[in-house]
């Protein structure tokens, strides 16, 4: 399925969002929260009785107090880690050396994901014609699941720049491959921090409608893209 709603302009790179585009996010989240909310109750005693809701009752708490927070989803995610320990008792410097271990924890089972092969062979066909950017306000690396040597630059948010749909990460997207953001087709599936973010900063959107949903009842959808498609592999013949 491929519908047209703007009228494409010359394509010099592509940006792509990474979770729920390129590969199904959803199942990689679940796992990693189980298995860290298991690495904590067995590794900390003091957390023994922690769960999955209370964990997630002190990432809002943090949310709450330090609202810019949400930009750099690694940092709120450490930040939870240690405050977690400091309220079940433990020091500052325990908490903080603490948090590191329940990091690297995560980091191991957020990357753990399966692309498919259309993914591959989409990303490799493209990267021969242009120069590729990752723009994701998550924090799976995907020099750790394949994807990365694809890639020119993988910005994330936080050390890059605000999250989607602030315009940071496009537009240094943009300046570091030396093209003004009308040449960019930015590649995503959310209709806001994806399309409308790309489109109110400059540059040409294509939204992935990978669940079949109909953007005229889409609730999100605030701008048309340019081009909407429901399978990665489109691409590859229709740019």
């Amino acid at each position: 399925m491929i519908h047209f709603y703007r009228s494409l302009g010359a394509i010099k790179a592509l940006t792509f969002d990474l979770d729920d585009t390129l590969y199904d996010n959803r199942p990689v989240i679940e796992r990693t929260e189980v298995e860290v909310v298991n690495f904590m109750q067995q590794q900390f005693p003091q957390l023994a009785a922690l769960d999955r809701d209370g964990f997630n009752r002190i990432r809002r708490q943090l949310l709450e107090q330090e609202p810019d927070i949400y930009h750099d989803v690694s940092e709120w995610r450490r930040r939870s880690f240690e405050l977690t320990l400091q309220l079940h008792g433990d020091s500052d410097s325990a908490a903080a050396e603490g948090a590191a271990q329940i990091m690297e924890h995560f980091c191991y089972w957020r990357s753990r994901i399966d692309v498919p092969e259309s993914t591959h062979t989409t990303l490799s066909q493209l990267a021969e014609r242009y120069p590729l950017v990752a723009v994701t306000n998550g924090n799976a690396n995907p020099n750790l699941f394949g994807l990365g040597d694809y890639f020119y630059r993988i910005l994330r948010a936080g050390p890059d720049g605000r999250a989607k749909p602030f315009g940071d990460m496009y537009l240094n997207s943009a300046r570091q491959l030396n093209l003004a953001p009308q040449y960019l087709l930015h590649v995503g599936d959310n209709m806001i921090t994806d399309v409308a973010g790309a489109i109110r900063h400059g540059l040409q959107a294509c939204w992935i409608n990978n669940h079949q949903q109909n953007l005229m009842h889409e609730p999100e959808a605030r701008l048309l893209p340019h081009i909407e498609i429901s399978r990665l592999d489109s691409l590859c013949w229709l740019i």
